[in-house]
């Protein structure tokens, strides 16, 4: 179930502040989601696409890491929102705040390198990946990419994730519950978008690895399995039609696999021989 919430412009709002709420919607929604799932043994992850790897991470000429903008933003939203009263059974004290918002957002990159002209007058500038060009990087890759198990685990404390070309890697995730697209609209990439929103459509899953369907909790999967989409008003159209398109396909598709739906299916036994379910079978 995709649930959307756009970002309006009122008068003149320069694109910091639409991003700052962007970002800030984000964070109270993933928050407000833990509170609902966290007891259930879910974990919630968000996912960020941005437009440029610069606004999120910038590297100096030696290699030393600092925020960029988002990240900048992040941290300042996130701790501004775990102060509130209903997200305080969240955290422990408020003294490991400085420590915990540093931890719970990363991101990885397929950019590798990007240099400008020898001759030009700016500074050489550079983007590392998380392709293993160091342990720290290497150690965020195989986190996010290779072991999810792990980072579906309440063990991690990564919960939003930062990315430019997740789309490239193929990257999806079971509890990603929260999309913020950050990239610059585009109306007309109709094909991104669905890629992106594809990210999050998925049926979650607990601590035990156990996918939440309707064989594990029965009818509030739907309440579960929700998918917030958080982006400017110029996907409200785009928004709408997916919903529309997947509520017409889905239309006559059995809801739950009653008698009628198993009667006369073919099935293989222990024994390798084929047999077509009966009315008392079914």
């Amino acid at each position: 179930m995709i649930e959307e919430i756009n970002s309006e412009s009122i008068g003149n709002v320069d694109d910091n502040q639409i991003k700052t709420a962007l970002i800030g919607k984000t964070i109270e929604e993933h928050l407000n989601k833990e509170l609902i799932l966290n007891p259930q043994g879910i974990k919630v992850l968000s996912l960020f696409f941005i437009d440029s790897v610069s606004k999120y991470r910038t590297y100096d000429e030696d290699g030393n890491q600092s925020n960029g903008e988002y990240a900048r933003i992040f941290e300042k939203e996130y701790e501004r929102l775990i102060r509130k009263p209903k997200h305080v059974s969240l955290f422990g004290e408020v003294k490991d705040i400085e420590v915990n918002k540093s931890e719970v957002h990363n991101g990885y990159f397929s950019i590798d390198k990007k240099s400008k002209r020898s001759n030009s007058k700016d500074k050489f500038e550079y983007f590392k990946d998380t392709s293993g060009s160091t342990s720290a990087d290497e150690d965020t890759y195989n986190l996010i990419m290779r072991d999810k198990e792990v980072l579906l685990s309440f063990d991690s404390k990564l919960r939003f994730i930062f990315s430019h070309s997740a789309l490239k890697e193929g990257w999806d995730n079971h509890n990603v519950f929260q999309i913020c697209a950050l990239k610059n609209a585009d109306a007309a990439n109709q094909m991104r978008r669905r890629q992106e929103v594809g990210r999050g459509m998925r049926l979650c899953v607990n601590q035990n690895g156990i996918r939440q369907d309707f064989d594990a909790i029965g009818d509030e999967v739907h309440e579960i399995n929700k998918l917030t989409v958080i982006a400017s008003e110029s996907y409200e159209s785009f928004a709408k039609g997916l919903q529309s398109e997947i509520a017409a396909t889905l239309k006559e598709r059995p809801q739950k696999a009653n008698i009628e739906f198993f009667v006369g299916k073919i099935i293989t036994n222990e024994q390798g021989a084929t047999l077509r379910i009966t009315d008392d079978d079914a």
